[in-house]
């Protein structure tokens, strides 16, 4: 891992945890975190956006202002909208997409969530995927907070990761290990 990776995720989770602090000393800690949700949900879905977070030609006068317009557009509290004027002025604002994720992060834990990643070769509704989250809250008696993904490489099965644990039923995953057994032949 070279210097400047290990840099930004210990710089990341530093701003993550202010930001936690800050929106909770102030009373703004689910709002902040609904509009930690907008933002990523627009990086995710706006290039143009992505790209004005990532281009290092873009003047800090220029940056703060066209945020600004964005988060006053998007109805942004003004807690996070100066948090992310004071990381353009640091140089800090291309890790707004790892802040924020780290910032739901610990929002999650702090409520005693447990994270959980599923994927599955079939696209589950809405109650497929509300049933299974309530198994997985009786199984391991704590308020589970799921990340679904449907992912069709999987050719059949669910992969289910509960914390550091996974489970694996996927028709890929038995195939991997039928050929592993056959190269060992």
């Amino acid at each position: 891992m070279s210097k400047n990776k290990g840099f930004s995720d210990t710089s990341a989770n530093r701003y993550s945890s202010a930001l936690y602090e800050l929106a909770e000393e102030s009373s703004v800690l689910s709002q902040i975190e609904k509009n930690a949700i907008s933002i990523l949900n627009l990086i995710e879905k706006s290039d143009d956006f992505k790209n004005l977070i990532k281009d290092p030609t873009v003047s800090q006068n220029d940056l703060t202002n066209s945020i600004n317009k964005i988060f006053d557009y998007l109805k942004i509290e003004n807690l996070l909208k100066n948090f992310t004027n004071f990381l353009v002025i640091k140089r800090r604002f291309f890790f707004i997409e790892q802040i924020l994720n780290n910032f739901i992060e610990i929002c999650s834990e702090k409520r005693g969530e447990l994270k959980t990643e599923i994927k599955s070769a079939k696209n589950l509704s809405n109650d497929e995927i509300s049933k299974i989250k309530d198994q997985l809250s009786k199984n391991f008696t704590s308020k589970i907070k799921l990340n679904y993904k449907y992912d069709e490489s999987l050719i059949g099965g669910l992969i289910v990761q509960v914390g550091s644990i996974m489970i694996d039923t996927s028709i890929k995953n038995k195939l991997q290990q039928i050929e592993n057994k056959m190269m060992k032949v």
